[in-house]
């Protein structure tokens, strides 16, 4: 074979971009789950791909490009067979090994999210080794490797159906057994909405995906050294970029709609759910086509993220399912109403009739059908082995501490305390009273306040929670009237307005917790009303979460320094 540096180069790309979606992954779901669960997540995402390479270049690379027969490629240990029928032209062996190894292990990194926060490491290690083993390359020797679907015609340009619906039915069927996290539903079934620690890097990953992609589906012209081949790049470039853009901004409103504010995780969702429709047909529909695709998995997402939450309650914290595998199915079938006949067969709505769209909802059940069956069995042998779940106790405390021994993934940063749901009466630890003996010391009594004599100062502490965003302006105006000293420390409150719940990926959240600031002045000189008025004109907006003010009284002040009390001890040192 004569080898092309123009296709050789494009495919090495490719792979390497590919390659880096484990970043993305990473990232998205250490975003979309608690703190105490990050550096687990890290380590599965970085360990699924480590896992899979050896195990893909041992037996799967084999199973699934192998000219065996229409159900299953060959066993070839180590790529050792020539596979000259199946490498793009100019492209060598190990170029292409590579590039088909990556997207082998994005289809098995898709499951870690949706099994997040409660799954035993070891049980990952050992179905994430199976998908990448057997799984995989079964289905996808049908679809790419000259099987029985390719023959048929079936068309999955880069992986709709062949990695994505794949890992997506995995996480289905691997959250159904394994069962929601503790505290995700209550006692009247309803969900609780379990909010991921940190948005900004789930975003982070969002993006690295979505340029990723470009490599994902651009790539998968293997090739860039004819005038057709750099059409077919530029095409399939422009439909995935412009079905992620529509179904993020079909999402965006539809959220807004459906529940009075645009919401940000699901938004997040939505760039990836266009991105997964549109791979399959990439390179087969015009743009008008995937902007419809596009459409379809906006609504899609969102409809699939609360029925998987809310009806057949199965708990999926980074929305894996609803991403994957929705709309991985989706964006295949739909492939069978818009294709416009260059790279396949017409669709439906360009006059190719019903057979091309039979095609590809057979592909997609026969697909689904197979890694069902597979995975689930591998899910219960894990279960009655090993144990697919990690101990409700150790899930509570957190798997980065119990399976990795972990204290934190974030050591020198304060992570706020986990909110929007309980842990069940069993979980939280009992305490024992102390045993009662005859040598126990009596309580001591209670002080009584002492009665102030007339004239004698009165000492009043004023409390003050207000938004971090006032505390400046508060300073400068207790400073105005005579305020040269008070205590400021940070704190956390929640509140929400009757009747206007805020929503986390369409489930109501029980409690917020919001950053808050406490500000304590204690008083004598100036009067209390001074102060109370002052700050109420300085904190009001008139909307929910301007603050509180508390007044107190207090019993007496010592400087500890100089040991003055009382009002000597509230005056300003020069």
């Amino acid at each position: 074979m004569t080898f092309s540096a123009a296709n050789t180069i494009w495919v090495l790309l490719g792979a390497a971009l590919v390659f880096f979606m484990q970043a993305g992954f990473a990232m998205c779901e250490a975003g979309f789950t608690r703190a105490k669960n990050t550096g687990n997540i890290l380590m599965k995402n970085l360990m699924d791909f480590c896992i899979g390479t050896p195990l893909y270049w041992l037996f799967g690379y084999g199973i699934m490009f192998g000219a065996g027969t229409a159900l299953f490629g060959w066993i070839d240990p180590f790529i050792m067979k020539d596979y000259s029928h199946i490498l793009p032209a100019g492209v060598p062996l190990w170029a292409y090994a590579i590039f088909q190894t990556v997207f082998c292990a994005t289809s098995a990194t898709i499951v870690s999210g949706a099994m997040a926060e409660r799954t035993k490491f070891s049980a990952y290690c050992i179905y994430s080794a199976a998908i990448s083993l057997f799984i995989y390359p079964v289905s996808g020797h049908w679809i790419w490797g000259g099987g029985w679907l390719a023959e048929m015609g079936f068309h999955d340009f880069a992986g709709s159906t062949a990695v994505h619906m794949v890992g997506g039915v995995c996480a289905l069927i691997g959250a159904k057994i394994l069962g929601p996290r503790v505290g995700k539903y209550g006692k009247d079934g309803k969900p609780r909405a379990i909010l991921g620690h940190n948005l900004s890097i789930a975003a982070l990953g969002v993006f690295i995906l979505w340029f990723c992609w470009f490599g994902f589906n651009g790539a998968s012209t293997v090739g860039m050294d004819s005038d057709g081949l750099i059409a077919s790049a530029s095409l399939v470039f422009f439909n995935t970029n412009l079905a992620a853009a529509v179904a993020t901004l079909t999402t965006m409103l539809f959220t807004w709609l459906r529940y009075g504010k645009p919401d940000v995780s699901m938004t997040f969702n939505a760039a990836l759910a266009g991105l997964v429709g549109i791979t399959a047909g990439c390179d087969a529909v015009d743009p008008f086509g995937a902007a419809l695709i596009g459409l379809a998995c906006g609504f899609v997402i969102v409809l699939a993220v609360e029925f998987f939450d809310k009806v057949v309650k199965i708990d999926d914290p980074v929305g894996a399912i609803s991403v994957h595998g929705v709309c991985g199915c989706l964006g295949t079938v739909l492939t069978g109403l818009f294709a416009t006949g260059g790279t396949t067969m017409k669709g439906v709505f360009y006059g190719g009739g019903f057979r091309f769209l039979g095609i590809q909802a057979l592909g997609v059940l026969a697909t689904i059908a197979w890694t069902a069956t597979v995975i689930a069995v591998v899910f219960l042998i894990i279960k009655k082995t090993i144990g697919l779940r990690a101990d409700a106790a150790d899930e509570v405390m957190g798997l980065d501490r119990s399976e990795h021994g972990l204290v934190t993934a974030y050591s020198g940063f304060v992570i706020n305390p986990e909110e929007g749901y309980e842990a069940p009466a069993e979980m939280v630890p009992a305490v024992s009273p102390a045993p009662a003996s005859a040598d126990a010391p009596a309580a001591p009594a209670v002080r009584t306040k002492p009665e102030k004599a007339p004239g004698e100062p009165v000492y009043t502490r004023v409390q003050i929670i207000c938004r971090p965003a006032s505390l400046e302006s508060l300073k400068q105006a207790m400073n105005k009237i005579g305020i040269t000293g008070m205590t400021v420390t940070n704190v956390m409150g929640y509140g929400m307005q009757k009747g206007k719940p805020e929503y986390y990926r369409g489930t109501p959240v029980e409690v917020t917790l919001l950053p808050k600031v406490q500000v304590d002045i204690v008083v004598t000189k100036v009067p209390v009303s001074q102060v109370v008025e002052t700050a109420r004109s300085v904190l009001y907006t008139g909307h929910i979460g301007d603050g509180k003010i508390f007044v107190q009284d207090v019993e007496n002040v010592i400087r500890v320094r100089t040991g003055e009390e009382g009002y000597d001890a509230l005056q300003s040192e020069e």
